[in-house]
């Protein structure tokens, strides 16, 4: 149910608002992989973690891994102790360079900005996912993207003209 609810997010709001302009092509080609983690036990989820870096060193069809957590991890800051373990074991295992998570959470917000701006909802989810990507695979779209700094600010604004309404309805309809 939980990475139903994921794939529906994926496609109607990270790329159907193109908050991630790179998300299609891999989505269209079936590269995502979608791994649903019901523990909410921290070394559960590192172990896991590992286990989806072997997966995509062996599996180069494979682009990227969403791990998501269906029963865990709900509590944002536990959740950011989660990021920043997972951050300081791939780069204590030697994939420092190789892989790096993007985050996203049902409560996500960004240092800085104001507890209820839209903005926070470019990188809320239905559920807290860890999303590992390959770094040369970031790279190689960047290289060939046009003003890749303009990404968070074209996402802030469509972020302010959807409205915080219009994200909570969706996130709320994807646990349903």
């Amino acid at each position: 149910m939980s990475i139903n609810a994921v794939k529906q997010w994926l496609d109607e709001i990270v790329i159907g608002q193109n908050f991630c302009p790179f998300a299609r092509f891999v989505r269209d080609n079936e590269q995502i992989r979608f791994i649903e983690s019901s523990s909410n036990v921290i070394e559960d989820a590192l172990l896991t973690l590992h286990k989806e870096i072997h997966f995509l060193e062996n599996n180069p069809h494979s682009a990227t891994t969403l791990i998501v957590f269906a029963n865990g991890f709900d509590d944002f800051d536990d959740y950011l102790d989660l990021l920043d373990l997972s951050n300081a074991l791939i780069e204590q295992w030697g994939y420092a360079g190789q892989y790096q998570l993007a985050s996203f959470h049902p409560d996500y917000e960004f240092e800085g900005e104001p507890a209820h701006s839209a903005s926070h909802f470019t990188n809320r989810a239905p559920y807290p996912i860890l999303h590992l990507l390959r770094e040369r695979d970031i790279e190689s779209v960047l290289a060939h993207y046009p003003h890749p700094e303009s990404i968070y600010e074209n996402n802030k604004l469509r972020s302010q003209e959807l409205g915080i309404l219009w994200f909570k309805q969706k996130l709320a309809s994807y646990r349903k």
